[in-house]
């Protein structure tokens, strides 16, 4: 991560309060006056980092204050308004969240009940059913083993607002595999909270959009705020809703996506402050609960999972983080749907809270430097940093090579093997956390297995073991576990074996298939197929130029192509082998050949096993 600057000094936030000081219940683009320093600043971030606009609401025991700067619509030149709509990606989990707590204070659902109860036809596949069923609570917490998603699931201009839930759950015939003990481990899912959301129709009986907006964004005021589709195109366009940008000069309207209730939703600054002071208050709403006020104060705290076993704070629970970043510890939620970048804050001791959403997504802008400069103006006072102290255990046995378990993506859970081990150490004063690809981490000791790392307040790891005795190191939101060396070692030769059989038919088989053609040959050169078939897998991902990057779940004809020449390259491969034993095997050339085959054949069978060969990336 990029280390933070601090672009304006704290000094100034009496000042900011004076000028930007309005009211909750009125916040408007008019009500702003003078031009203040914060909106400068922010400003002055946009242009750097190639950001194109952002809105933000400051909330504090005084009110709540808006802001804006950059630009609507980059096309039309439009300025953004503290009044524009935005949308928040996943941001709209800690809503939905809400509303399903809503439900658990009215007794309508059971927090620790089984998911089935609500759900039994849902296609579920838990081997560790029923001693650990999935539960409702591990749905909220991310803690049901669940895979994140796939492509299609994510990524899809083939999706329908209006489609009933389930069929975004999966294919027909699959089903949902979870790859650990529900409660144990702390794994993002989309698909879990597109389970909540079928929860909530099952029990209120009509979609969650409906009965969210109706039941929990009303109450709450959040009039301009909704779970329905919304978009900046189309017939049914709404003109308030700030446009998306991939990067400052490509614009994109929202699509619908298949896991809706994961990241679908609408709102203003001035609604995510009211939405903020709500999560911050006893839960009540004009005298009525509307949730629990424990539940609310549940919300970041982790309570099932190793982690939270072995005495780590920092963790997710029913819709929120406990984050530290930025020299404070807040309760936070961060959003990306690819266009629209957010983040909710909220720190109930001091009654404060931001919320941010930035309409553009480039790949290189540091998007954290707008929180920062919100953090700095809200003047949240820091904890105190967790001394350091010796461990309470031998860090020497924890030493060796990690993997993470589970990894976010099973479709792409090959490339986390592969390329995403971590080598941990003990140099005698600090654990070093050392990823292959990546900079290295440095934990110091604050007692006990806890471990802090240099620029966080409060313990940011945990050293636990498994029922089984493996070594695990866990920072709350992602579990690392010590893995046998031979089996690393043995996918990056199979890997690297691959690779350099790939790269001899790509140079050396074109090559000599060039020559062969010129000189009328073609025909009989033993690799002319597998070198045919690499040169077409080459270039067919130039058909990607042709396509939107959100349909890159769809069967485009980009995505059928490389599927289709992934699926036939093995056949390609033998045939070519059995044309080179034909032609003969004595030279050096020959083995040269058939070695190369081989090496790519055999790195084919392994990526088939993991599920990334042939590409088809619909699945």
């Amino acid at each position: 991560m990029n280390e933070l600057r601090r672009i304006v000094a704290p000094w100034w936030v009496p000042v900011l309060c004076g000028l930007l000081a309005v009211t909750l219940g009125a916040p408007s683009a008019g009500a702003q006056g003078p031009r203040d320093l914060l909106t400068t600043s922010i400003e002055a971030v946009l242009a750097e980092e190639g950001l194109v606009g952002a809105t933000w609401a400051l909330v504090t025991p005084e009110g709540a204050t808006i802001g804006a700067a950059g630009l609507n619509d980059a096309s039309r030149q439009r300025p953004m308004s503290p009044d524009d709509r935005v949308q928040v990606g996943s941001v709209a989990k800690t809503l939905v969240a809400t509303g399903v707590l809503a439900l658990v204070t009215h007794g309508r659902v059971d927090l620790d009940a089984p998911v089935v109860r609500y759900l039994p036809n849902a296609p579920i596949d838990n081997r560790w059913e029923p001693e650990s069923p999935l539960r409702v609570r591990h749905l909220l917490d991310h803690t049901g083993g669940l895979d994140d998603a796939r492509l299609w699931q994510l990524f899809s201009l083939r999706a329908d607002p209006e489609a009933p839930l389930r069929d975004g759950l999966t294919h027909p015939g699959g089903t949902l595999r979870l790859r650990h003990r529900p409660g144990e481990r702390f794994s993002y899912s989309n698909t879990g909270y597109l389970l909540l959301g079928m929860v909530i129709e099952a029990v209120t009986g009509t979609r969650y959009e409906t009965w969210l907006d109706a039941e929990l964004l009303a109450p709450l005021g959040m009039t301009r705020s909704t779970f329905a589709f919304v978009t900046q195109a189309g017939r049914e366009a709404d003109p308030t809703l700030a446009m998306g940008h991939f990067d400052p000069k490509s614009t994109s309207a929202a699509v619908p996506i298949h896991v809706r209730p994961a990241s679908q939703f609408t709102t203003t600054a001035a609604d995510m402050a009211r939405f903020a002071s709500f999560l911050m208050g006893d839960g009540a709403v004009d005298g009525r609960t509307l949730v629990d006020g424990k539940l609310l104060r549940g919300m970041s705290v982790a309570t099932t999972t190793e982690a939270a076993h072995g005495g780590l704070a920092a963790g997710y629970a029913l819709g929120l983080a406990r984050r530290d970043r930025n020299g404070v510890v807040g309760r936070c939620h961060l959003g990306n749907i690819g266009t629209f970048r957010s983040a909710i804050c909220l720190y109930p001791e001091q009654q404060r809270a931001f919320f941010v959403a930035l309409n553009s997504d480039p790949e290189d802008g540091r998007f954290d430097r707008v929180d920062t400069l919100l953090v700095e103006a809200l003047g949240v006072t820091s904890p105190s940093l967790q001394p350091v102290q010796t461990p309470g255990v031998d860090p020497t046995e924890w030493e060796g090579l990690y993997r993470v378990r589970p990894n976010r993506f099973e479709q792409f859970a090959y490339l986390d093997e592969l390329a995403g081990v971590t080598r941990v150490r003990w140099d005698g004063e600090q654990l070093r956390l050392e990823p292959v690809a990546g900079s290295a981490r440095v934990l110091t000791p604050i007692g006990g297995r806890l471990f802090r790392a240099p620029d966080r307040r409060e313990a940011t790891h945990v050293l636990l073991r498994t029922s089984e005795g493996t070594p695990v190191v866990s920072d709350g939101l992602r579990t690392l576990e010590r893995v046998d060396a031979v089996s690393v070692w043995g996918l990056w030769l199979n890997a690297g074996v691959g690779v350099v059989a790939l790269a001899y038919l790509l140079f050396v088989g074109v090559f000599r298939s060039v020559m062969a053609l010129r000189r009328g040959e073609w025909c009989n050169e033993p690799l002319r197929w597998p070198v045919l078939c690499l040169m077409l897998l080459v270039i067919a991902p130039g058909l990607y130029l042709t396509q939107s990057f959100l349909a890159i779940g769809d069967p485009t004809l980009a995505n059928v192509t490389m599927g289709g020449l992934s699926a036939v390259l093995p056949a390609a491969l033998v045939l070519g082998a059995v044309q080179r034993v034909r032609a003969g095997v004595g030279s050096l050339r020959a083995c040269l050949d058939l070695g190369a085959i081989a090496g790519l054949l055999q790195w084919y069978a392994v990526l088939a096993a993991w599920g990334l060969a042939p590409l088809v990336f619909w699945r």
